[in-house]
């Protein structure tokens, strides 16, 4: 396979768009369209309950999406129906709206793809106030923006800032760190300049859509954390990974972090005031951060050192990558790191959000400090949160090796035993699937002309398969965790992709890609990349479905408790699609609720589910708008009032879902 034609064939395709519209036009069966029996009576609201709000973008700062709302219960969820509709205006093509909405009193407050922050009314869903970033989107091709940050603030004596007690935090597409205040949506003026704190300061030379925030900042102990995202594949100089902490308060740099090794001399905030920068190249944390007031931690996911797919020439650049890492929050020192991934060549940089919690057991019973930690290779790492040691074993398997002149892959990388792997980790011969003998037959000549030894095969010249995909297994959507039950719930994918390594010089002038498929430069290395998905000329998967799963397990013996497809062909095929549940790509994640629920979207479907937390039984859904990439959020506020679950329906580009601008809220009908 040569790189032009690897090239044209993925040249401007929305994977898995592409992917399961050729999988729905293709099945030959016809069924009768069946009736949707939905029981519609009325249901008497139970306002003795608890009030829950969500204050962060994963409910808290521990990211553990979890709530503690029993109004909507396991037997009444079947009469959940939509009571309001927001839509912010802000919506191109072009745009993903992947928010999670933050509840800050008695407001829902978000950002919308193009970095407008809006208040709305929590119980009506009526628009209060609204802020426009205006951010500069030149070279960004999916502007999309998951969430904001609140925290209280104490006004100074020395300051203008006593109307900013309590405080939103945005990072903007073109990486400024904004303040505002919650009540009225108008820039805290002590903090930065008007309200403003420039974070290209130190960074040094970028190129157009290469540095900013798609994720909420963390705030914790008065500081403000924030990583960033770098634009992937591009060059080995490419701007650096650092982790900074900013008083909350006034806006100034209080700590840095520079992600390399002691011995190769990080760059202190104190060397960048003397006009130094922070080193390049460098993991970067572009996604949810989590922290620990106790404790006094932050907890980081790190991306990969630059680029992706070469680390020839990276030196001491990895020595962070594709970890988890704790920093003291005060000071910004290491406090612990643990590798997921040795020497990533794969992509498989941190994407999911830490998520906090208390492991069963423990001196006493106590139980532990923990942390949950997914990953695209469908790993879920537990760890001790004070140490970063496993609380199950974690054992080295020996790496493939081999692949491309130049490189060096590491002999052996860490695979948990409990939880066990979500995701396969080869793809066999007899495993690769077609829907007809002809589609198998083109998927089978295909993998044949592949480098395949399973994960972590390494990229080659000929073309490797990359299995788990470039975007997972587990994404950016992370994980929910029920301390009570005990139980962990997880979406996932799989969705292999082809990476192939092309001498430099065997290339032409134009390289067509995004960070998702096609050519991606690598600037400084001898070598251009160019990705695609696995499928057959038709476009049809050369994997076997289920394409998405939802798994929970039970945190005390680490083994699945239940298992089930997530998602299916309705939208595509709609007289006979949703019997087809085969699962679909998915982007977004789950929550949990004291009353035994567990909402997703996240699925290409664009159905909203709520399942039995305990059997794993679909009870309720909803047909959207559109397709919800984005998790849900759910709070109560009003002792007489109901509770609502909310999601944003906005599809997401590169997906191949369909753009909009919807929250939608959900409800128990009332009496009146």
């Amino acid at each position: 396979m040569s790189a032009k034609s690897l090239s044209l064939r993925t040249r401007g395709t929305l994977y898995s768009r592409h992917l399961l519209t050729a999988l729905g036009a293709s099945l030959v069966v016809v069924f009768a369209a069946a009736c949707d029996h939905r029981d519609d009576s009325g249901s008497v609201v139970d306002y003795k309950g608890p009030l829950g709000g969500w204050s962060q973008v994963g409910g808290d700062s521990s990211g553990n999406r979890y709530s503690p709302n029993t109004q909507i219960n396991r037997d009444n969820v079947k009469h959940l129906k939509e009571i309001w509709r927001f839509e912010s205006g802000d919506v191109t093509p072009a745009t993903s709206l992947q928010v999670t909405p933050i509840l800050v009193e008695d407001q829902l407050v978000l950002c919308t793809p193009r970095n407008q922050i809006v208040s709305i009314d929590a119980e009506t869903g009526a628009e209060r106030w609204r802020f426009d970033a205006k951010p500069n989107l030149k070279g960004i091709y999916n502007p999309l923006c998951r969430g904001v940050a609140q925290a209280r603030v104490e006004p100074s004596n020395t300051t203008n800032d006593d109307k900013c007690t309590t405080r939103i935090y945005l990072g903007t597409l073109d990486a400024r760190l904004i303040a505002l205040d919650a009540e009225t949506g108008t820039p805290c003026e002590g903090f930065g300049e008007g309200g403003t704190v420039n974070l290209l300061a130190g960074i040094g030379e970028t190129r157009d859509a290469e540095y900013y925030m798609t994720s909420p900042p963390v705030v914790s102990n008065g500081i403000i954390v924030t990583g960033a995202w770098v634009t992937d594949g591009q060059r080995v100089d490419a701007p650096g990974g650092v982790i900074r902490g900013w008083d909350a308060r006034t806006g100034e740099l209080v700590w840095a972090w520079d992600p390399v090794a002691e011995d190769a001399n990080p760059v202190t905030a104190e060397d960048v005031a003397k006009g130094a920068t922070y080193t390049r190249g460098t993991a970067n944390a572009w996604s949810l951060l989590s922290a620990d007031d106790a404790l006094g931690l932050v907890y980081l996911p790190m991306g990969n050192a630059a680029p992706d797919h070469y680390g020839g020439e990276r030196k001491n650049l990895g020595r962070y990558a594709s970890a988890v890492v704790a920093l003291d929050i005060a000071t910004g020192e290491l406090i612990w790191d643990f590798k997921t991934v040795y020497h990533d060549v794969w992509d498989y940089d941190v994407a999911s959000q830490p998520v906090l919690y208390t492991h069963p057991g423990g001196e006493n019973g106590q139980g532990i400090p923990a942390l949950a930690q997914a990953t695209k290779m469908g790993h879920v790492f537990l760890l001790d949160r004070r140490t970063g040691e496993p609380l199950f074993p974690v054992v080295m398997r020996p790496t493939p090796q081999g692949g491309i002149t130049g490189e060096v892959i590491a002999a052996q990388q860490p695979v948990p035993t409990l939880p066990p792997p979500l995701h396969p980790h080869s793809l066999p011969d007899d495993d690769v699937w077609g829907l007809t003998p002809i589609d198998r037959a083109q998927c089978r000549k295909l993998v044949a002309s592949l480098r395949n030894d399973g994960i972590f095969t390494p990229p080659s010249a000929e073309g490797s398969i990359v299995f788990p995909g470039l975007g997972g297994g587990i994404n950016w959507g992370s994980l929910s965790v029920d301390d009570r039950q005990g139980r962990l719930v997880v979406n996932s994918m799989q969705n292999p992709f082809i990476v192939q390594l092309v001498a430099r010089e065997e290339v032409g002038d134009s390289l067509d890609g995004t960070d998702l498929v096609g050519a991606q430069p690598q600037e400084g290395t001898p070598y251009v990349t160019v990705r695609a998905p696995l499928l057959s000329d038709w476009g049809m998967p050369c994997t076997p479905p289920p394409w998405g799963l939802l798994t929970s397990i039970d945190l005390a013996s680490g083994q699945i408790e239940w298992q089930r497809p997530l998602g299916n062909l309705r939208e595509l095929a709609p007289a006979f699609g949703r019997f087809f549940e085969w699962g679909t790509p998915n982007q977004g994640g789950p929550i949990q609720t004291a009353g035994g629920l567990a909402f997703i979207g996240a699925t290409m479907d664009r159905t909203f589910r709520a399942f039995d937390t305990e059997t794993g039984e679909e009870l309720w859904s909803a047909l959207l708008p559109t397709s919800a990439h984005a998790t849900p959020m759910t709070y109560r506020v009003d002792p007489e009032g109901r509770q609502f679950v909310v999601v944003a329906a906005g599809g997401h580009a590169p997906l191949g879902s369909p753009s909009d601008d919807a929250i939608v809220a959900f409800a128990l009908p009332s009496e009146d």
